[in-house]
């Protein structure tokens, strides 16, 4: 195989996971960067915006736009921050906090039958490349 196809076959995994991510995410209508928002903040409570921006690799102005969208719909709420009061810190609601779980979840069970073809080896080889892809 040469790398051109090994490229493409990765490619193409990736867009079917992808793809079978955004299906499970539709049950809760967010669209994939809200739910990594929300994943983000299920692990980083109380938040500034600009923090948040670093961690889903966004500009802080669209990070304004997640934290908005994410307020209307009640999954989180901003506070003012006790250390600066010109800053903001974004939170979880409870609603937010069940909507995390939910979502990490659904998302752990689709990915366990995407892969649940490969065996017990398989998977442990495939994680460790993975792994060492991820290290560059």
């Amino acid at each position: 195989m040469d790398e051109e196809s090994l490229s493409e076959e990765f490619w193409t995994v990736a867009r079917r996971l992808r793809h079978r991510t955004r299906s499970a995410l539709e049950q809760w209508d967010l669209n994939p960067s809200l739910a990594r928002a929300l994943s983000v903040l299920s692990r980083h409570p109380g938040v500034r915006l600009s923090t948040l921006a670093d961690h889903l690799r966004i500009a802080p102005r669209s990070a304004t736009e997640v934290a908005d969208s994410l307020t209307e719909l009640g999954l989180a709420l901003r506070e003012p921050d006790p250390a600066d009061r010109r800053a903001t810190l974004l939170s979880l609601t409870p609603r937010g906090i069940a909507t995390s779980d939910a979502i990490r979840a659904a998302r752990q069970a689709s990915g366990e039958e995407f892969f649940e073809k490969l065996t017990a080896d398989d998977r442990s080889a495939l994680s460790a490349i993975l792994r060492k892809l991820r290290e560059d």
